[in-house]
């Protein structure tokens, strides 16, 4: 079999939004520090991160409209300092299960999309080209922007924007009963130039009215190198009790 990992590699100084707490990484225990009877030793590290910096999955806890969570759960309620008792990350199930790539710069003859270019659903029906969307499918959307991470403040988008997922088309993949959608970018839905992360109508739309998770900042564009479509996708971010989202490291698995 041909398997695709589709997480970004996690390095100090990688792009994130700024609203999150950056990636650390430090050797903490080298090598020599202590050594056991007879020679051997062990290093050791500590890693600190926002829960949504990497490739992550948005736990249905990570936003609310007006007070509530999705299915009308007041969030003063269920929430802490230590978390939420209710719809953080632990409590979503491991995805194992159909992925579709809709590859949308493909559709346009681009390899990345423009900055703050709104994904529509003439854009998601071309790039499915016939294959049909059924429920609990895993919907991946290619824009290229994968391709542009090792140039932070490109990929971050802060002044020109970011491509991605718009209103209409958030509905769209709602209708058909989506288990879990994703994106290259750090939000996933289209930021436009100079506006920022003020307004996220496609979070609200997936997150808090249809319940359906979000993975963002994956590596996508692998699977546009590769005419890859369709796929089963395997997704399983840390059961970290409580929490709004989780690193992941999901893998697109190919006959």
């Amino acid at each position: 079999m041909k398997v695709f990992d589709l997480a970004q590699p996690m390095r100090r100084g990688m792009p994130q939004s700024p609203n999150h707490p950056a990636y650390q990484h430090a050797l903490v225990r080298r090598h020599g520090d202590h050594v056991r009877a007879g020679g051997g030793s062990a290093a050791n590290d500590i890693v600190v991160l926002g829960t949504h910096v990497g490739t992550h999955v948005d736990a249905l806890a990570h936003v609310s409209q007006d007070g509530l969570l999705h299915g009308g759960v007041v969030a003063a309620d269920v929430q802490s300092d230590a978390g939420f008792s209710r719809l953080g990350i632990d409590e979503f199930t491991p995805y194992v299960g159909r992925g579709l790539f809709l590859d949308v710069a493909a559709v346009h003859g681009v390899p990345v999309l423009p900055a703050g270019y709104e994904v529509t659903v003439a854009d998601l029906v071309a790039a499915a080209g016939g294959l049909e969307i059924n429920p609990g499918d895993a919907v991946l959307v290619g824009t290229g922007w994968s391709r542009l991470f090792d140039d932070g403040p490109a990929f971050v988008g802060g002044t020109y924007g970011v491509p991605g997922v718009g209103v209409d088309a958030a509905r769209w993949l709602a209708a058909r009963e989506i288990a879990v959608t994703g994106g290259e970018t750090i939000a996933y839905e289209r930021i436009a130039p100079r506006v920022g992360h003020a307004s996220l109508p496609v979070h609200r739309i997936l997150l808090v009215e249809e319940g359906i998770n979000i993975v963002e900042t994956m590596l996508l564009h692998p699977l546009a190198d590769a005419g890859v479509k369709e796929f089963q996708l395997i997704l399983a971010p840390l059961r970290l009790v409580g929490a709004t989202g989780s690193p992941v490291r999901p893998l697109a698995v190919l006959p």
